[in-house]
């Protein structure tokens, strides 16, 4: 089992993120989050790579109990867990090229064998010509890509993908997720937080948790996860 979470609770003060949150994701499986701002999407994926502690709950993620992870810990889920974030955390004044060998510089991989890696996934991203600009050079959807090839080029086993292509157009977003689509067909497990039915609709026999004011409402395939959002937007 990559992901199992049990129960799982959390609060910022006497707000709650999340209430009783329970699920599991198999190897090799795609799981849609939806729901709308707020429904505690990004909480539970910051929960998943530990960057929030679980207190409340359980909760395991590639082999790590979470509920006792510590610090020196966190550098090895990593490994194994590549995150888009949606405020991309990309170093503004490093490379494109720079910032994609980083994920592979910290396991020690050697130089021929990254320099192949990240410019492979600098081609697939369509960042080629990129490759050697500082990333503050770059538009808003252009950082985006470079957060995802950063993510992918360590080949983790489990992918959490927050928005990712919140910042995109319509072709270049299809064209990303057929390259999330072809990891998971190798195997790597995805969870993305999406708002978008195309985005959706492209892996169609994936599963979809919709969270709505921090709880699971559907584990499946509902009609329209997007239902609660029909009147007054986000």
């Amino acid at each position: 089992m990559m992901v199992k979470v049990d129960r799982l609770s959390y609060n910022f003060g006497a707000y709650w993120a999340l209430k009783d949150i329970s699920f599991t994701l198999g190897k090799g499986e795609f799981l849609f989050l939806t729901g709308h701002s707020g429904a505690g999407k990004t909480t539970l994926l910051r929960l998943l790579y530990g960057a929030l502690p679980v207190n409340r709950g359980r909760a395991s993620v590639a082999g790590f109990e979470l509920n006792h992870l510590k610090k020196r810990q966190i550098p090895h889920l990593r490994r194994k867990v590549g995150v888009v974030f949606q405020d991309f955390k990309i170093l503004p004044k490093r490379t494109v090229f720079d910032n994609v060998a980083m994920a592979l510089e910290v396991r020690g991989m050697p130089r021929t064998h990254l320099e192949r890696r990240v410019r492979a996934i600098v081609r697939a991203m369509g960042l080629e010509t990129k490759s050697y600009s500082t990333c503050e050079r770059l538009s808003g959807g252009e950082q985006q890509r470079v957060a995802i090839a950063r993510s992918m080029v360590a080949n983790p086993e489990l992918i959490l993908a927050d928005e990712p292509t919140g910042n995109l157009d319509f072709d270049l977003t299809m064209h990303l997720m057929e390259i999330f689509k072809q990891f998971h067909t190798y195997g790597t497990s995805v969870i993305m937080a999406t708002h978008s039915r195309e985005v959706l609709d492209c892996v169609p026999d994936a599963r979809i948790l919709h969270l709505q004011d921090g709880r699971i409402v559907t584990d499946g395939e509902p009609i329209d996860p997007f239902e609660d959002e029909k009147e007054g937007g986000e």
